[in-house]
């Protein structure tokens, strides 16, 4: 059962129920208050009854993060969504559905409509007040949703968009989850944190001691007494005066050089990160009530991968790690994916010989023990090469063997590649689209096909398709690692949902994702429960993207008291 939830002008919200054809047979006008207890009375009481598939209701509305978070700050947990945004811009690009009406129609509100999640605050946010824009009065979600699914019916594959569609609109529900939650967070083991590397915390526009001592060292190494090393302009300057050759202020570059400068200035480099990227000020803004809540940005990547707007929880530094500790009474359940790209482009590729090779073992060990390579790392530098398109130094050098040992997962992204160097679009396993490259592009492109091109017009063709090649090789087992990961959490979200008394507050919840790594925070009692519950949905997503194909997708997991122990 769908019921669509649409804002009226004069501040209520209309419930409208759909039958099983997506026509509309019931219409419910509902103030703020109303709607909680609307949207209470219709969701499951226990997600394990065999209640029939169209008596448990998916709500649809425009943004999973303009509506779920007054209903969770009202109590209020949905199962499931439909978040037409997302839904929509999937739709609109993918090749499986480019035949359909929503995908020709002109631009609309709803394309516009760039939904991003609201800031982190201490406060609960009142229905509706969220930073992030509501679409307009004028658009009607139910004909918005009624277009998605005729799309949806006419696909070429409806399956795979179908599961897409569900897979991001689930995670729009985690997302949302995870900022209402928070990750555990002390402040007092933060603060530690950055007194031990820094020095004690200075006023607002200056530098901790130990920034200004390292500071003041490169100056004096570099006979520059009134350099900023935080200006990248100055510092080259200074270093090219002493006779290093550098073109960037880069860590890699940097550690290449011989000269006595380099060991104070990249230890410089680092902490001033930590100082900038966490340091006092983020604690203040990011860090309330012993929770730090993510803000993530739901398919706010290309390939689908979630971005944050703020917060930077995709780039937490080990260091500061130690500051995420469990509850009283609670521990944190850390899981990551080993080797997850790998092991999609295996299943994307079907290839069994690299399947076979990763069965219930390190991918990278297996490689070398077949005497494709001869060290672990070898093995990693030319299976990330393969994928990324790397086309000089060892990758290159090693592509052969990997070709030769797994014909077909090469062969998959050699192909798409290909595409992308013609120019065209390559597609993930359940049907998210690359973009068409740019019009700067074609215009190379086209200026080098023309009679009369010069050799520079070829080169720079080339140099552009290739680069286009890159993008797209990485694209498809990029996506798709991204749709796993969505699948496994959505599986996890509902297992969770099972333990305890159904709360988020007081049950088993998720609360930090990156990429192929999440993070749950539970009562000490259902520790090894969840952590089972986290490797069967792994072995779900691997069903789902890949039906009985034997790739595995093994996981290291970790029972915790702090972050810092996972790993």
């Amino acid at each position: 059962m769908h019921i669509v939830l649409a804002r009226r002008g004069d501040g209520g919200v209309t419930a409208s129920e759909l039958d099983a054809a997506g026509m509309v047979h019931r219409e419910v006008d509902l103030d703020g208050d109303g709607l909680f207890a609307y949207v209470q009375a219709h969701e499951p009481t226990d997600v394990q009854a065999d209640a029939p598939e169209q008596s448990r209701p998916r709500w649809v509305w425009s943004s999973t993060a303009q509506w779920y978070p007054a209903l969770l700050a009202a109590g209020v947990r949905v199962e499931r969504c439909v978040d037409l945004v997302l839904s929509r811009r999937i739709l609109r690009t993918s090749v499986l559905t480019a035949g359909s009406e929503l995908a020709r129609e002109p631009a609309s509100g709803w394309d516009s409509t760039v939904v991003a999640a609201p800031q982190a605050s201490p406060q609960a946010p009142a229905l509706f007040d969220v930073d992030a824009p509501v679409v307009a009065a004028p658009l009607d979600p139910v004909r918005e949703f009624q277009s998605q699914l005729a799309a949806i019916a006419g696909a070429t594959q409806p399956g795979r968009i179908r599961l897409l569609l569900a897979a991001e609109s689930a995670g729009a529900l985690v997302a949302e989850e995870i900022r209402f939650m928070g990750m555990p967070w002390r402040e007092d083991v933060h603060d530690r944190v950055l007194t031990e590397a820094l020095g004690p915390r200075v006023a607002f526009g200056r530098h901790p001691a130990r920034l200004e001592a390292l500071a003041a060292r490169v100056r004096e190494l570099l006979d520059a007494p009134t350099l900023n090393p935080d200006s990248q302009t100055e510092l080259l300057a200074a270093l090219r005066r002493v006779g290093l050759d550098v073109t960037s202020t880069r860590k890699w570059e940097l550690r290449e050089l011989d000269h006595p400068v380099i060991e104070p200035l990249l230890e410089y480099k680092s902490l001033y990160r930590l100082f900038t990227a966490n340091g006092w000020a983020w604690l203040e803004a990011w860090v309330h009530d012993g929770r730090f809540r993510p803000d993530y940005v739901v398919g706010g990547v290309v390939t689908g991968r979630w971005a944050t707007s703020g917060g930077g929880a995709l780039q937490l530094p080990k260091n500061i790690r130690r500051a995420v500790v469990a509850d009283d009474g609670w521990k944190l359940v850390v899981a990551d994916a080993s080797q997850l790209e790998p092991r999609v482009l295996t299943g994307l590729a079907g290839d069994r010989a690299m399947a076979d090779a990763g069965r219930g073992r390190d991918l990278y060990d297996a490689v070398v023990s077949a005497g494709v390579v001869a060290s672990r790392h070898e093995a990693k530098v030319a299976m990330l090469g393969a994928m990324y398109g790397a086309t000089t130094g060892d990758s290159a050098r090693l592509k052969p063997r990997l070709t030769r040992a797994f014909p077909q997962a090469i062969a998959l992204v050699d192909e798409a590649a290909a595409e992308g160097e013609r120019g065209e679009q390559v597609v993930s396993r359940l049907g998210r689209t690359s973009p068409r490259p740019g019009e700067s592009w074609r215009e190379v492109q086209q200026r080098a096909s023309e009679p009369g091109a010069s050799a520079v017009d070829e080169r720079r063709a080339r140099s552009r398709a290739r680069d286009w090649g890159r993008f797209t090789r990485n694209f498809v087992v990029q996506a798709s690692a991204a749709e796993w990961a969505l699948c496994w959490m959505a599986d996890i979200r509902l297992r969770l949902r099972e333990l305890g008394d159904g709360s988020l507050e007081n049950a088993p919840h998720l609360v930090f994702f990156l990429h192929d790594e999440i993070m749950v925070h539970t009562p000490e009692q259902y520790a090894d429960h969840v952590a089972e519950i986290v490797r069967e949905s792994a072995r779900t997503a691997g069903r789902l993207l890949f039906g009985t194909f034997p790739v595995d997708f093994p996981l290291t997991v970790a029972v915790v008291d702090t972050y810092a122990d996972a790993k």
